[in-house]
Order: structure tokens, then C-alpha cells, then sequence
């Protein structure tokens, strides 16, 4: 007597849906992936950032005070250190008079070099926007139609056209800054002005807004990254 197939009836609902050892493989390599190349995308800024500001703090201390010297590796990170401390002992310096003094007098000789006094003023100003923290710039969010209208861009809000700027223009509303972020490189874009009224502001933070553009849409606001999805038949 030939037997016959088998009911389905009695086959385990994991026998049907148990992954192939071809998925199984691609779904450990795109978990290893999705784990290891943050860190490692992390590690090698972080690295280059460190060595960066070695190489320019590293030759400016003596080599008798480098522990490079009395050893047979290099330590990387001491020009980090020195610098950080450096920084720290120069802020301190500046909020008392007499470091405001020598700040004041070093700027007044800046200020007499014709080309050096431009430039150290523009670098100077352009800082102080940013790490202020009672300033405007760059804490909003906001859309903008481009490249062509019925086209939303996302934009970060920066300050009101000044008056030589504001007067020249044809329309008479209120004219914003705003700077256009690239994908994926959000440090690149287009500065312009625009009436006030074309600008759709969002409530959402800068950050959450950078995730947007550096990630094409695939992050949106408020949500965290995705996860892989444990298949079924998989062991948790």
C-alpha cells in the first residue's frame, strides 16, 4: 500500500516557515553589519580627530616634556589633553580683567595688520554665532519649496536680513536667512534669503532635522533607527 502525502494538518507550524541556511546566513551578516560598521565608522573619526590635533599641539611642547621621548611607542591623545587644558586655562584667563586686558591689547595689534584683522574678525564672529548661547541661529527647523515649487527641502532657520540687505530686496516682507543642507553631508548647501511667509517652521530639534537629511528620509523625526526583525523560526 503506497502511502500518501502527508496532512498538513500534522506538520508543525515551524517546519513551514523554518529559514533556509542561505537566509539565516544573510540575516547574521546584515546584523553583524549594521553593529559593526557604527563603531567602526565612530572609531576611525574619533582616531583622525585625535591624531589631527596631535600633529598641531605636538609640535609646539618640547620634546623634553613629551612622554614620546622616554618611551619606545607614542601615546596618542597627550596633544589632545594639552590642548583641552590649554583651552580651559585661556577661557579662565579671559573672564578675569587682567585676561581680558591682554586679550584686548593682542586684538588691538591684530586689528592694525591690514589682511590678518578681516579674516580674524570674520573667523571670530562667525564662533561666537555659533556657540552662543543665547543666539537664534541655527535652532529651527523649517521646509522651503526647491528646487522648484511643489518641491519641499528641509532648511535650518537662521537670522533676519539685516537692514543693508533687507532694503535692497524687491519684496517688502520680512526676509529670513536659511541654509540648505546636501544629503548625505549635511556641512554643504545653499545659504539664501526668503520672505518669511514661504517658510513652513517646524517643530522639530536641529538634531532630529540632521538625522533627516543625512539619512534621506530613511530616519524621520522622533523615531529611533530600525531594527532587524527577528525572523520567524529564529532563535532569540
Amino acid at each position: 500500500m503506497t502511502a500518501g502525502p502527508p496532512d498538513p494538518r500534522l506538520v508543525l507550524p515551524t517546519e513551514l516557515t523554518r529559514p533556509t541556511l542561505g537566509t539565516r546566513l544573510r540575516r547574521y551578516f546584515l546584523t553583524g553589519l549594521v553593529i559593526a560598521a557604527p563603531l567602526a565608522i565612530t572609531a576611525s573619526v574619533t582616531w583622525w580627530f585625535i591624531n589631527f590635533i596631535d600633529g598641531l599641539v605636538k609640535p609646539l611642547i618640547p620634546n623634553s616634556y613629551l612622554p614620546d621621548t622616554y618611551l619606545p611607542y607614542p601615546i596618542p591623545g597627550f596633544g589632545l589633553v594639552i590642548a583641552l587644558v590649554g583651552l580651559t586655562l585661556l577661557g579662565f584667563l579671559t573672564a578675569n580683567l587682567v585676561g581680558r586686558s591682554l586679550i584686548s591689547a593682542g586684538e588691538s595689534i591684530l586689528g592694525r595688520m591690514p589682511v590678518v584683522r578681516g579674516l580674524y574678525k570674520g573667523v571670530k564672529q562667525v564662533f561666537e554665532t555659533i556657540f552662543s548661547q543665547s543666539g537664534t541661529s541655527f535652532r529651527t527647523v523649517g521646509m522651503v519649496q526647491f528646487p522648484q515649487p511643489g518641491m519641499w527641502s528641509i532648511v535650518f532657520i537662521a537670522q533676519e536680513a539685516a537692514p543693508e540687505i533687507a532694503d535692497r530686496l524687491p519684496d517688502g516682507d520680512q526676509q529670513i536667512g536659511v541654509f540648505l543642507p546636501c544629503t548625505p553631508n549635511p556641512t554643504t548647501g545653499f545659504f539664501f534669503y526668503l520672505p518669511r511667509r514661504e517658510i513652513v517652521e517646524l517643530s522639530i530639534s536641529i538634531e532630529d532635522g540632521a538625522k533627516l537629511i543625512m539619512s534621506a528620509g530613511l530616519i524621520q523625526p522622533g523615531e529611533a533607527a530600525p531594527k532587524l526583525a527577528p525572523q520567524p523560526g529564529s532563535i532569540v
